[in-house]
């Protein structure tokens, strides 16, 4: 009976380490990270310099202010070189500076889409990118450069329909903050604490192993939450804007992937250990000769 009871124990243990190892790294994820402005930007500010970012950024730009501009048989000659001075300025000091302004207000989109009754959609503002790379044009006195519009001209990063369905979500996580994790932490402790004094060195291996093999699966399934995130993100954004969506995407979940790896290294740690220590205990308990009595 108690065999059975003790593995029961394990089991429910391992499926409460698999669930609260995703949501206890989302919602910190949320709270500490993407909620806050000043973590946002040092995630997305390096982006600037990022290939996907840039050609994204030249292709907008190029695309938005020759809708504007109508030069004959110099269009197309026209487009290119706009198109090659955009991309020369997304190299520049400047760009660096309109990129981080623009995430700035953009990051206040994402902080309504979160807490808003209604999802909006989260873009980043080139109207700030349009305007240097105009100056930068009429500076160099090219033709028709004081001609460009500067209007709001967006890369969409989260589409309205994706916020809506994930507004609840975030909203839960938010709630949560760094509590989960918390938690999580307390109960690995008590567990292995208690394993180890109540239960001896077996008790205490058997708890690692379980713990371990908790953790190992809690860290996969966080994994795959955030592939399929992107995924379905990444299908609801335009063609022309998925390149810089995924970059983005991709740099605020850095810290996520980074505590994938981390959690499963610890839990891949703990369940060797245990499962060698159960198996190393078990052949000493096998081959260990009982002493004759006396008399």
């Amino acid at each position: 009976m108690r065999t059975y009871l003790s593995a029961a124990l394990s089991a429910v243990l391992l499926v409460l380490l698999a669930v609260l190892v995703p949501v206890s790294a989302l919602s910190a994820w949320v709270d500490l990270e993407l909620d806050d402005t000043d973590r946002y930007l040092a995630a997305v500010s390096p982006l600037a310099a990022d290939e996907d970012v840039r050609n994204t950024v030249a292709d907008v730009v190029t695309d938005e202010t020759m809708k504007n501009i109508d030069l004959g048989p110099l269009q197309e000659t026209a487009e290119q070189f706009l198109h090659e001075s955009a991309l020369s300025f997304t190299a520049t000091d400047a760009f660096q500076r309109a990129w981080d302004s623009a995430n700035r207000a953009a990051h206040q989109a994402v902080s309504a889409s979160l807490r808003g009754d209604d999802g909006q959609a989260v873009t980043i503002d080139l109207a700030p990118v349009i305007e240097d790379v105009k100056k930068d044009l009429v500076d160099a006195g090219v033709p028709f450069a004081d001609q460009i519009p500067v209007q709001e001209t967006s890369i969409t990063v989260l589409p309205a329909d994706r916020a809506d369905g994930l507004r609840d979500s975030f909203r839960w996580l938010r709630y949560c903050s760094v509590w989960p994790a918390v938690g999580t932490a307390v109960l690995l402790v008590l567990v292995l604490g208690l394993s180890l004094v109540r239960g001896g060195a077996r008790a205490g291996l058997t708890a690692a192993a379980v713990v371990g093999g908790g953790l190992v699966v809690g860290a996969a399934l966080l994994r795959i939450a955030v592939a399929v995130g992107r995924d379905r993100v990444l299908d609801e954004v335009p063609g022309t804007d998925r390149g810089a969506a995924a970059a983005v995407y991709d740099a605020l979940t850095a810290s996520l992937r980074t505590t994938v790896w981390v959690v499963l290294v610890a839990g891949a740690v703990l369940l060797a250990v245990g499962v060698a220590g159960r198996i190393v205990a078990a052949r000493r308990g096998r081959t260990t000769v009982p002493r004759p009595r006396a008399g």
